[in-house]
């Protein structure tokens, strides 16, 4: 015999809960197998009991982040349906997020910037308590928007005196030759993403006035040579892409004062095959070492639109077969 649980949704939320076409309430209804409808403020939620338990949990913390003023969106539907899913997460911590306690700062156009996923949270929360934080993980998991984030509001709070933004110079998997103009706009297509964001938090305006004070710096890796930064909010960007020597090079840079933000994917190395990732190195032999911490994110982390997502984990898929033992091979170690 079937489960039935009712929920009452009020309805000038009833839209923003259902979505587009329906979108949210089907998407549910196909995670768990169930079967929804409305009658009036009401849903009437059919199917096995745990599995109506838990579309009923997912559907009650949309509505809750609904009341805060939130658009429902369809990562928010899969993130929450994840934690449902998952052995120690709570479905509930996602309208907790959302509180305004969390807020980290609100970007030019007036948006909240805060953490979305509890694997961000518990980055945001790491970048407070320790000098240096390594931010891993796939694609669209906020790991250089929140760092930076982070850095611009500790320097409109004057907890630094200047931000240093820094990612190695590398092509992305092909050459580009030689590149027209001067040494800066050089290097500029290669900061690009770290100009975006500065734009979309501070605003181009107040960017470019800081900027040509020298208290906002973007810059490639190797300008960081010989440099002793004290004082400074520094993040170095697609860490994956450093070697050995300029991750030891950039780490010892950091002075007093100053706290440092590495991220990176370990997925998406640039550097040639037979050459290792300092980034990979660094996270071995800096894992035992107080006031460093490690936050690792997952595809369940991805906040990017929900195709990204697919893709993370298509790839991983992919990768895993890739690395299966053959022939029976019993020698063989998971490096997970």
């Amino acid at each position: 015999m079937a489960y039935i649980e009712t929920i009452n949704i009020p309805e000038t939320h009833i839209q923003n809960v259902f979505g587009q076409y329906d979108k949210n309430i089907k998407n549910i209804e196909k995670a768990y197998n169930v079967t929804i409808v409305l009658r009036d403020d009401t849903l009437r939620i059919v199917g096995v009991e745990e599995n109506v338990k838990r579309a009923v949990s997912v559907i009650d913390q949309m509505i809750k982040l609904s009341k805060h003023g939130n658009t429902i969106s369809e990562q928010e539907i899969n993130y929450a349906v994840s934690l449902t899913k998952a052995k120690d997460a709570d479905v509930s911590s996602i309208s907790e997020l959302d509180k305004d306690i969390n807020i980290i700062c609100h970007t030019i156009n007036g948006r909240p910037v805060k953490a979305k996923t509890l694997g961000q949270k518990k980055y945001v929360d790491a970048i407070d308590n320790n000098m240096i934080v390594f931010g891993t993980g796939p694609a669209g998991t906020g790991k250089t928007y929140l760092a930076m984030a982070k850095a611009i509001t500790a320097f409109k709070n004057n907890e630094v005196n200047r931000i240093i933004l820094t990612r190695p110079a590398i092509e992305a998997g092909e050459k580009l030759g030689f590149l027209p103009g001067d040494l800066q706009s050089k290097v500029d297509p290669y900061l690009r993403p770290l100009y975006d964001a500065l734009y979309e938090i501070m605003g181009a305006e107040s960017f470019m006035k800081n900027m040509e004070k020298g208290l906002i710096e973007v810059a490639p890796l190797a300008y960081m040579r010989g440099r002793t930064l004290d004082n400074a909010y520094i993040v170095l960007d697609e860490a994956q892409n450093t070697t050995p020597a300029q991750m030891k090079m950039f780490l010892t840079r950091i002075g007093f004062g100053s706290k440092a933000i590495i991220t990176g994917d370990l997925s998406q190395k640039d550097l040639s095959p037979n050459e290792k990732s300092g980034l990979e190195i660094a996270l071995s032999v800096l894992k035992n070492i107080d006031e460093i911490a490690v936050i690792n994110f997952t595809s369940d982390d991805v906040v990017r639109h929900p195709l990204v997502q697919k893709i993370v984990n298509a790839y991983e898929a992919y990768e895993n077969r890739q690395n299966k033992p053959k022939n029976g091979n019993r020698n063989y170690k998971s490096h997970e």
